[in-house]
């Protein structure tokens, strides 16, 4: 058998796409999508993943994929679930949603809340690198504080955008549904037991998983892994899990690293280097995730 034959026999998401160099979010949706499978179907809400994964004719799934509109991969996954259960294939076939931030903590959040509410059995997985990537590095809703993006850019007035990421794990918990958490593309195994338990469990999940992005972020492409390991280490991506809306697990760091170990890796944030005072307001946002979470063991 020949090793492009075989790729595409042992994996449902494979090589081939035009995603950037260093794309955390390429690196996501092969660890999802091998844990889940070839019985499974997923939706794919417009987005960095549809655009690099998908260019007509061609594909890199291996599974039944529909593209949805930007704000509705939940409802349309809504959708394919109650077919399923019609059917009485739902026992047989998991179903997932996938979005970027912006079409899942934003424009998405209604449909996405929809399908917690109805108590849909989809696994919903949320590609977090922190802007709107695709259509220009627009500001999202899980922006980070302080960053440099296209629609918050740092100036006399400015030091980046103004708020902190939205808690969309908690308020996808919120919901009480069975399970919700976050998770990195730096830590792969720990990303492949989360989708295989929330696969597991009956009834809606989500997962957001922290895919940096080296266009938006104007990091190295090679430091892709490291930085998202970074972001762990110094506590301003906590990874946590929920279950029944209560928390239940939570990744420990040891030694936090200093933000900025983090921040000086990439652009987006190099306005920040020579600011002592607002690299100490980025530190209390990692320290009160810290201390919140109790990440320190």
């Amino acid at each position: 058998m020949g090793q492009e034959k075989k790729h595409i026999q042992e994996h449902c998401f494979v090589s081939g796409h035009t995603a950037c160099s260093g794309c955390g979010q390429s690196m996501g949706a092969r660890l999802v999508a091998d844990v889940a499978g070839k019985n499974t179907m997923v939706t794919n809400a417009t987005g960095c993943l549809e655009v690099f994964s998908t260019k007509a004719p061609e594909t890199s799934w291996g599974v039944p994929w529909i593209h949805s509109l930007f704000e509705n991969a939940a409802a349309v996954a809504s959708g394919v679930e109650a077919g399923l259960r019609h059917l009485g294939q739902i026992d047989k076939i998991r179903v997932i949603a996938q979005g970027g931030d912006g079409g899942t903590a934003d424009i998405g959040l209604q449909a996405l809340s929809g399908m917690l509410e109805r108590g849909h059995d989809v696994l919903y997985v949320c590609y977090d690198n922190g802007a709107y990537m695709n259509t220009g590095i627009q500001r999202s809703g899980l922006t980070p504080f302080d960053a440099n993006t296209t629609t918050s850019p740092p100036g006399k007035k400015s030091t980046g955008n103004p708020t902190g990421k939205k808690p969309l794990a908690e308020i996808c918990a919120a919901h009480h549904i069975p399970y919700a958490a976050t998770a990195s593309v730096a830590f792969a195994a720990d990303v492949q037991r989360k989708v295989k338990k929330a696969l597991d469990i009956r009834g809606p999940k989500f997962i957001q998983i922290h895919v940096p992005c080296p266009l938006g972020w104007r990091s190295n492409p090679a430091l892709t892994i490291e930085i998202a390991k970074l972001a762990v280490q110094t506590g301003l991506y906590p990874l946590i899990e929920y279950e029944n809306a209560q928390l239940t697990k939570v990744f420990k760091v040891t030694q936090p690293k200093p933000v900025e170990e983090y921040l000086k890796l990439q652009g987006r944030f190099r306005h920040l280097l020579k600011n002592p005072e607002e690299l100490k307001r980025v530190q209390a946002v990692a320290d009160k995730n810290i201390d919140f979470y109790k990440l320190k063991g």
